[in-house]
Parts: structure tokens; sequence; C-alpha cells
């Protein structure tokens, strides 16, 4: 099959074929550095209308504007480093910042390291790399659903590669073992410096002891045209979570040398102070076509906290123009209302009261 194709649309065309146009600014004696990035500018628009926030008296529900607006599109740029020590260990390093591109920025160039991490490659052994990197439950797990630019993963509530991870991590993933790869990753949260008493000062009661360390992790299996993965998150709250433990599952499959479709089921427990438990169901699938790329997906989202499951889904085209410069429409839809139709006897289509659709269309030229 023609996995090259599928995969460049899956992961390539779709959010990560800046590694394909990267250039090599010194290659010699086994050292390499590699630079990349991307330029990328479009219009927005869409999405929640309302907003519902806690009042002392209750909630309420803020209405905001959601028209068309002009914006950069993760916009950046990344440095990529190695040196082969041996036939089969290589030590790496990589830093990536983001920039926002699509207007003037008079105090600084970029607002987000989004990458940096260092590591240690066998193909006996096993990575190992530290620092800031993307959540390995992402990255292995929930990756199959991974495919849009913006807006579109369910999973995880969305978070990505920043589920419990980017930053004082450690982690470790096993070499290939006829097809089977397993995966686990720790971040510290550290309390280092906090003041818990003073002589001198009056500060705010601190417990010690608060600092944590959060673990992900989980397995894969790939043969052939079939990607399957597992995986686990301590979701703790710390770290943007509820104090659960998350779990995953999805299953991906290239039916032709053009389609593949994906499958995947999450579940968190609902935490008795902080909520958010729910199970969520996706359904997916990627087509290639020439220079013509299309994903479709729908989500069931069951949340503790409310009565009815929510529908979700998110679609995108995508056209490579060349090799470096692609054009991009990706339409998002958090909250599909119910509908129901007119009748004979002249009853009225229900109001549809979901979110508005989220759109997004622009361009991005690769280096």
């Amino acid at each position: 099959m023609k996995k090259t194709l599928l995969a460049t649309a899956i992961a390539g065309a779709l959010g990560a074929s800046a590694a394909a146009q990267a250039a090599t600014v010194y290659d010699q004696d086994g050292t390499q550095l590699i630079v990349n990035g991307r330029i990328a500018m479009g219009i927005a628009g869409g999405g929640p209308e309302y907003d519902t926030v806690t009042n002392d008296d209750g909630t309420a529900e803020v209405r905001r504007d959601n028209g068309a607006e002009f914006v950069d599109v993760y916009s950046r740029l990344g440095i990529s480093m190695s040196h082969q020590v041996n036939s089969d260990l290589k030590a790496f390093g990589r830093v990536e910042w983001r920039f926002t591109g699509d207007e003037r920025n008079t105090d600084n160039g970029f607002n987000e390291v989004r990458h940096s991490y260092i590591g240690l490659e066998s193909a006996s052994f096993g990575t190992v790399l530290a620092g800031n990197y993307d959540s390995f439950y992402n990255s292995h797990v929930s990756a199959p659903f991974d495919v849009y630019i913006d807006r579109g993963l369910e999973l995880t509530n969305g978070r990505g590669g920043s589920a419990q991870a980017r930053g004082d991590s450690v982690g470790y993933i096993t070499p290939n073992l006829s097809g089977f790869q397993a995966f686990l990753s720790a971040k510290h949260f550290s309390e280092r410096g906090t003041v818990l008493e003073s002589d001198n000062v009056t500060v705010a009661p601190v417990e010690d002891g608060d600092e944590e360390i959060v673990t992900q992790g989980g397995v894969k299996y790939e043969t052939g045209p079939l990607r399957l993965a597992l995986g686990y998150v301590d979701d703790d709250a710390i770290g943007g979570g509820n104090d659960e433990m998350l779990y995953g599952a999805t299953a991906s499959y290239a039916i032709t040398d053009a389609f593949s479709a994906r499958l995947g089921y999450e579940t968190r427990d609902d935490n008795d102070t902080l909520g958010g438990g729910y199970d969520t169901w996706g359904l997916g699938a990627t087509y290639v076509m020439g220079q013509w790329a299309f994903n479709a997906d729908v989500y069931g989202v069951d949340e503790d906290s409310e009565d009815d499951t929510r529908t979700a889904w998110a679609a995108g085209a995508y056209y490579k123009l060349t090799s470096n410069f692609d054009m991009f429409l990706e339409l998002h839809q958090a909250d599909q209302a119910d509908i129901t139709l007119s009748t004979d006897d002249g009853v009225d289509i229900a109001d549809a009261d979901g979110d508005d659709v989220y759109w997004l269309t622009g361009a991005r030229y690769h280096f």
C-alpha cells in the first residue's frame, strides 16, 4: 500500500508537513542541525455564541461576538539537532517556538516555547527523553484523531499535546518489538521555592508536600494497515484534570491506498468535588485524492454533569499547491443541536440552540 501517501495525508499535509521541508544547515561527522517551521495565516469565525459564567448568585449567560477575524494559525520555528554516537545510539535535542505572525508584535517575536527537550535513541534499547515535549497519550493513543490544524479533537477534552505534559517531564519509549511499542512518561509539579512559613513576613498558609508526580503510558501495535493503541493518563487537577484516571483506546485501518477509518473510546470518572466525568466515542475517516485530502469525524460525548449526550463533529479539506504551500478549510461544531422537522400539520422546525459552526480557512508556507 502507499503508506507514505496515506501518512502524509493524516500527519503531513494535515499538520506536520513542515518536517518534510526542513533545511539541513549542518551535516558532518554524524552531527546534524536542522531548521524548520511554517508561517500560517487564516480567517476564523463562528463557534460558541454564548458562554455560561458562574456568579455569586448562580449562573448567567454572556453573549460574545463570534464574527470573522484575521488570525495567525500556529506559526512556528524549530531547530533540531542530533549526533550519531555509534551505529545504534543517537543523541538528539529540539527547541520550537510559536510566534504571532498576523500582526506586529513590539514586545518580543515569540509567545511560546512549544518544545524544548533532549534525549537518547537506540534501536536496541528504545528512546529516553526529558524536558518539554508533547503528551505521550496524544502522540500514541489519540493520534489517529489529532488530524486537524485547529479545532476538532474531542479526546482528552481537546487538550491534545498539553495533557499532563509540556514541561518538567521524563519519558521512555521501547524499541519496536514486532509491531508492539510501550511508552511511559512522568511529569513533576514542583513546590520548590514556595514559602512555607516565615518569622518576619506574613504568608498564606501552604501545606508541605504539595508537589506531585503524574504519569501516563500505554501500548500500541501496528501491523500492515492496522494500528491499535491503549493508554491512560493520571489526570491530576494540578495539570488541568479532575483528579481521576483517564483511559482511552483507538483503532485505525487503511482500507485502501487512499482511504482510512478510525474508531476511538475514552472515559474518565466523575470527581466528587471537581466533576469532569465523561464517556466519549469517536468515529472518523481520511480520504486522499491527488493533491487533495479530506477529514471527517463525529463524536458522542456523554458528560456526567449533563442529562443529554453531546454530539460534536469536525470536517476539513486540504489542498497542497506545492510541496511547501498548502491551503485548508476546517469546520467544527462542539455541540450539534437536535433538529425536529416540520410536519404536515404546520409544526415549526425546532429552534437549534447548539453552538454556531466554527470555521477556519487559510494557507501555510512550510520551510
